[in-house]
């Protein structure tokens, strides 16, 4: 029995990114697109420009865009997918978490709450059960599900598979593609010939975030992770794909080629939008790349590379594409688990 989805902000570039994902999903029925007030009451077509690399579904083209409340979203839709921004999903996403409203949630806002799953379900499925403890302290019968930064999600599978040799410290430098910053958030001649070493508010995601992601639930309250993390973040002139340099320092004393084996037997999770292997790792010390492998899995996949040893632990490079793995499918997957563990 298919289950009937919504998208929060259909009409921006992760919203794109939904609407593609979700066309012939075997499990997910598209039955609701919002945007903002001016979009509503036109047409997809009308209202979106399509900049997506496959062409707008044609029963989506024709469906009309509603404004973003509970009010207008159509009876017997269960779950919400929000690509909003985050100043609008804090404010906009309560209501319909109020009105019962399961919400995979891209944005932002909200990523940190203490009682709020971030999860990579590859990674932390169990977290999911801190949606009781959520609607127990919020009052509320919906469920709000967040995934990671673009950036944490790249790097955070692969510690997870080194977390076995005790993690301890983590460097990153991040080369992340425009498309992180929306179609409009770097212009032409910002970038072109350039690289802009800031992007604001990333570097702290990846900090926080990536400890959350790998920490520990016992029943009622999660614990960070103890690792200490320190990113710098840095924007290139690539469309699609984050490329990271990690450098992890361990308890144990690990060769490369005993990470390359953890990362390439890490379990992947059996749900359609997951990879039969979670990370890909090359041999080749000069992959993997972003043009050539954000694709893998369907944009789905980790890769990794160039695993050498330290004086201290490990340094790897590692990639996802950004707004596949790193956002709108992130949200289709966290569904997918939100509805395999009966949370819908």
């Amino acid at each position: 029995m298919a289950v009937r989805v919504g998208i929060l902000g259909a009409t921006g570039a992760v919203g794109q990114r939904f609407i593609q994902l979700l066309e012939d999903h075997p499990t997910f029925e598209l039955a609701a697109l919002t945007a903002s007030e001016s979009s509503a009451g036109k047409t997809y077509k009308e209202a979106a420009k399509w900049r997506v690399n496959t062409p707008i579904p044609e029963d989506v083209a024709e469906m009309t865009v509603t404004e973003t409340t509970p009010e207008a979203v159509p009876d017997g839709v269960d779950l919400l997918f929000s690509s909003l921004p985050s100043g609008v999903a804090a404010d906009v996403e309560p209501g319909f978490l109020e009105e019962g409203y399961v919400v995979s949630s891209n944005s932002s806002n909200d990523r940190m709450a203490p009682d709020v799953p971030l999860t990579i379900p590859e990674v932390n499925p169990g977290h999911l059960e801190l949606i009781e403890v959520q609607r127990e302290e919020r009052g509320w019968d919906g469920a709000l599900v967040k995934n990671p930064n673009c950036s944490t999600i790249t790097m955070v599978p692969t510690l997870a598979a080194l977390d076995q040799f005790g993690l301890e410290n983590v460097n990153v430098s991040t080369l992340q593609a425009v498309s992180g910053a929306g179609y409009s958030g770097v212009t032409s001649m910002e970038i072109i010939d350039n690289a802009i070493p800031h992007i604001g508010g990333e570097e702290d995601k990846m900090e926080t975030e990536s400890r959350k992601l790998l920490g520990d639930f016992d029943g009622a309250e999660l614990h960070l992770h103890e690792m200490d993390v320190a990113a710098s973040c840095n924007r290139i002139p690539t469309l699609d794909g984050h490329l990271e340099n990690v450098f992890a320092e361990t308890t144990e004393d690990v060769s490369p080629e005993e990470a390359a084996e953890a990362m390439r037997e890490y379990p992947s999770v059996d749900l359609h939008s997951s990879p039969d292997q979670l990370i890909h790792v090359f041999e080749d010390p000069g992959r993997p790349q972003p043009r050539m492998d954000r694709e893998r899995g369907d944009g789905m996949q980790i890769s990794a590379g160039g695993i050498q040893k330290t004086a201290d632990g490990l340094k790897y490079n590692c990639l996802a594409h950004n707004t596949i793995r790193g956002a709108a499918g992130a949200s289709v997957l966290n569904g997918e688990l939100l509805v395999e563990e009966g949370y819908l």
